[in-house]
């Protein structure tokens, strides 16, 4: 067993203890004090473990960047990561400061098909901490419960929030960033677009879905609005960190129409004011036309 392995089972047997303990104590509950000691002692030798490998990995690769990506597990680390963007949007929302929205951007909601269930989420979260606030008898209980409830209630609203402050942005330059709140982002350049379109769908399976055939749907209150295909397979992440590649992405925008003429209308731009390969400059049927017999573009 090298250093690396044994400082990350250290972590994932010390953190849950440490976490549980922080609970009880914010919650008004005093564990006994050998139990306290025994959890206190486990992170602090965790601690130690890690600080001793992370400045050796240090020593030995010259950056605390990639001692901790060796330490600490990428999912661990996504994570801890999309926790943290969710819970700055909240000031973002409060603020009604967008994020990665400059002027001249398209940004387009997609929040509409799931703002009701969780606004409805919310509801139920909240009746659930009063209903047990009256039914459990045992004070101690109690506070670790609504500690616990009222961290879930602002986890809730915190990853709503990303939703609705990192929408979907078109670039004047027909650059298209596709995102999920912190979860999901992906660029597509404009000169990888085939085509796009108005494309209502229904399908089935988890936020971010691959199929066997390169179609990447990432589905938003049950579906999708929008198709895009791709000249070539695109890279991206999904959000534990694992690698994939599409070919065809279908996602959801509230209003699709709005999006794809954005798309549209900026290559169309671009190729218009630029000579056109095999065609003249300028008179013909190639910059900004379609010549007789092409198919339409869309």
């Amino acid at each position: 067993m090298n250093a690396v392995r044994a400082a990350r089972i250290a972590a994932a047997a010390a953190v849950p203890g440490e976490l549980v303990l922080v609970v009880c104590l914010a919650s008004g509950v005093r564990p006994p004090g050998r139990l306290t000691a025994g959890v206190e002692s486990a992170v602090l030798g965790m601690l130690l473990l890690e600080g001793w490998v992370l400045v050796s990995l240090r020593r030995r690769t010259g950056s605390w960047r990639e001692a901790v990506r060796a330490v600490v597990p990428e999912p661990v680390r996504r994570l801890l990561l999309h926790e943290l963007r969710a819970c700055a949007s909240l000031g973002r929302w409060v603020a009604r400061r967008p994020h990665g929205v400059r002027p001249g951007d398209l940004a387009a909601a997609y929040t509409g098909p799931q703002t009701a269930m969780m606004y409805g989420l919310l509801f139920v979260s909240l009746i659930e901490t009063v209903a047990l606030a009256l039914l459990i008898p045992w004070p101690a209980v109690h506070r670790v419960v609504l500690v616990l409830d009222v961290y879930g209630v602002l986890l809730v609203l915190a990853l709503h929030t990303a939703c609705v402050t990192r929408p979907h942005v078109v670039r004047p330059d027909g650059t298209l960033r596709i995102r999920y709140g912190a979860l999901f982002d992906l660029t597509v350049p404009p000169e990888a677009v085939a085509s796009v379109r108005v494309d209502r769908r229904y399908p089935e399976g988890r936020l971010v879905t691959l199929s066997g055939d390169g179609v990447l749907d990432l589905i938003v209150g049950s579906q999708t609005t929008v198709t895009l295909e791709l000249h070539r397979p695109l890279e991206f992440r999904r959000p534990l960190g694992a690698r994939a590649r599409a070919r065809t992405i279908r996602f959801h925008a509230d209003d699709p129409r709005a999006l794809v003429t954005a798309l549209r209308r900026q290559p169309r731009a671009r190729r218009g004011s630029s000579r056109c390969p095999g065609r003249p400059a300028s008179g013909g049927p190639g910059c900004g036309r379609p010549a007789a017999g092409d198919p339409p573009r869309t």
